[in-house]
């Protein structure tokens, strides 16, 4: 089982994709999450949605998701590297793939990525708790949380393998379960140092371990068993480093810490060189330098604190892959459109391995590599397979004299993905291919849209491999194979790389009109019942004679007294409502003479 959290994206021009670290531990943005099960076919499904709700439990993230028969896959060819013996050759097939002739194959394989999933600390404390001192002591405590996520590129990766599956078990390997942790870090130091000008060339950043983390090593954990520091230069950078050795023979690249290009603070307690496994292999460029430092040595008053200060300029490229790949859309719209990848050849390799430990030219006749598409697209994404080109050098090729095997599993609405997993063998001097194949868009409900539905769908990275091409180092000291690092590097990894994720555009709601249609509605039915029980709760003949009272209460205290000696006067009380009104007819007479009289008299 291999679960991987990624933030960023690998960029494989920069920072290599040949050699055994970029190889394995580059990963795709999000969750990945592949397992093999040793279980009866018709509980892999079952196994499959408890572990996701297991591992979702325990980082605090959603691989739930992944239980859904609509987001998981099961490959055929790609994700199985342990399984390979030393003659490229599955071991056991029956613990990978199970025929049935009614059925067709059956893999034991369940893949799962989610490219969306946010990658934070809640996911890295539950990863650094399944250490044996956590991140208390050891390489664990320069697990600084700022440092780690202002990075470029950031991916904890847990490995597990039982010893059943372990086809390249070693005599010093027990029975049992392996627990492999690897965090893979791009970081930038806090305080870059770039002194010197040389030839007006600018020189790459120096840094230390202090620089990187904002802390320094002052022990090893009490639980562990060897801890040690490596500061690997790469096979290009060895090239160009003895090139300006020879400019001063005086000085020894692999001895001391002052070299010509670059200078380290801390003297190593061992430097191993890379070696070639045939003789072949000797035309190839120098091998890869290591340096080693053991952790145990320092404490707190002599803390470990590696660091490298460039003197001279250098420039070097990275170990790539055969093909670069790129992943882009064709089309406009929200009703289809083309998915392309794009691969285009690496200029740098002088010599296309095509087999173990042996060496061609590209233009030698009846050479061709061999590289195995892997691609998983949700259900929404409906791929029509019968529209698949292949293109060399811009050139439309027949796929069957590219293809060399391919199996697609076309999707099912909200059942299960569509499934592209292809092997192609290109010839050694291809510049360029490319890979299209047409989709239309399907149409969701209203609630299987996500709270950000207008940002588009994300499409998971597809994977690419080449079968014929493995990474590894060999450092061949009976002192290297007392470090799990260096004891991996012997391992016959396939070199793979991952495209980028693709944001897919779907035809989305307008989702206010609810918000609309309940709101008219609600205000209809509020005038409607307030107006019904206001009806149904009014009293006619209360509100008359509130209205008389409040009337009547309206001339003020001298209309109360007046009624009261009006009443008196005639000796007899009557209702003081209808002597207040006969009261006003009379003083209205009496009002209306006196006007009369001051009109005539004024003539």
């Amino acid at each position: 089982m291999e679960l991987s959290f990624t933030q960023g994206r690998w960029d494989y021009e920069r920072w290599g994709g040949f050699d055994p670290l970029s190889s394995a531990n580059a990963k795709p943005p999000g969750v990945e999450l592949w397992a093999l099960f040793d279980v009866p076919i018709d509980q892999i499904d079952a196994t499959w949605r408890n572990l996701t709700h297991a591992l979702s439990g325990l980082f605090c993230a959603s691989i739930n998701f992944l239980e859904s028969s609509a987001t998981y896959a099961s490959p055929h060819w790609s994700f199985r590297p342990s399984l390979v013996n030393d003659d490229h050759k599955i071991n056991d097939a029956e613990h990978i793939i199970n025929y049935d002739k009614t059925k067709g194959p059956s893999s034991r394989l369940r893949y799962g990525s989610l490219p969306r999933e946010a990658v934070c600390t809640e996911n890295l404390t539950p990863w650094l708790k399944l250490l044996p001192c956590r991140d208390k002591a050891g390489l664990a405590a320069l697990m600084d949380r700022p440092s780690i996520y202002r990075g470029f590129y950031h991916s904890q990766r847990l490995y597990v393998l039982s010893s059943e599956f372990n086809s390249e078990k070693t005599e010093k390997q027990h029975e049992g379960i392996m627990l492999q942790q690897t965090l893979t870090l791009v970081l930038q130091p806090s305080n870059v140092q770039t002194t010197g000008n040389i030839n007006k060339q600018a020189l790459q950043p120096s840094w230390s371990i202090s620089s990187l983390f904002g802390r320094e090593l002052i022990g090893q954990c009490l639980l562990a068993k060897s801890s040690s520091v490596f500061l690997e230069l790469e096979r290009t950078l060895v090239e160009k480093l003895e090139s300006a050795r020879k400019d001063n023979t005086n000085t020894s690249l692999v001895v001391g810490t002052n070299y010509p290009s670059f200078h380290l603070n801390t003297v190593p307690d061992r430097v191993l060189k890379e070696t070639t496994v045939s003789e072949s292999m000797s035309g190839m460029p120098d091998g890869s330098i290591m340096f080693e430092f053991l952790v145990d040595k320092y404490n707190e008053s002599h803390p470990l604190n590696v660091g490298l200060t460039w003197k001279a300029p250098v420039v070097w490229l990275s170990l790539l892959a055969p093909f670069r790949a790129n992943r882009f859309l064709m089309g406009s719209g929200n009703a289809r459109g083309s998915i392309v990848i794009s691969l285009k050849a690496d200029k740098s390799h002088k010599k296309i391995w095509v087999d173990d430990g042996v060496y061609a030219l590209p233009g030698v006749a009846g050479c061709h590599i061999s590289l195995l598409v892997f691609q998983v697209v949700p259900w929404y994404v409906r791929l029509y397979f019968h529209t698949f080109q292949v293109f060399i050098d811009g050139q439309p090729r027949p796929i069957w004299d590219v293809v060399k095997k391919m199996q697609i599993s076309p999707a099912e609405d909200r059942k299960s993905p569509g499934v592209m997993e292809i092997e192609l063998e290109i010839p050694c001097n291809t510049s360029s291919a490319a890979l299209i194949v047409n989709f239309d868009k399907g149409f969701l409900r209203i609630d299987e849209y996500p709270p950000d539905a207008n940002q588009g769908f994300d499409l998971p990275s597809a994977h690419i491999s080449f079968p014929g091409f493995q990474a590894n180092r060999y450092y061949l000291k009976e002192e290297s194979f007392t470090s799990p690092l260096l004891l991996g590097f012997l391992s016959k990894s396939t070199v793979q790389l991952y495209t980028e994720v693709l944001l897919v555009p779907l035809a989305t709601p307008d989702f206010s009109m609810p918000y609309n249609v309940i709101t008219l509605t609600c205000t209809v039915l509020a005038l409607y019942f307030g107006s019904l029980l206001n009806v149904l709760r009014r009293r006619i003949g209360e509100e008359e004679r509130y209205l008389k009272s409040k009337a009547a209460m309206g001339g003020g205290r001298l209309m109360q007294l007046l009624s009261k000696f009006s009443s008196k006067f005639k000796g007899k009380t009557g209702d003081s409502t209808s002597s207040g009104l006969r009261l006003h007819k009379v003083l209205l007479v009496v009002f209306l003479a006196v006007a009369l009289h001051y009109y005539l008299s004024s003539k």
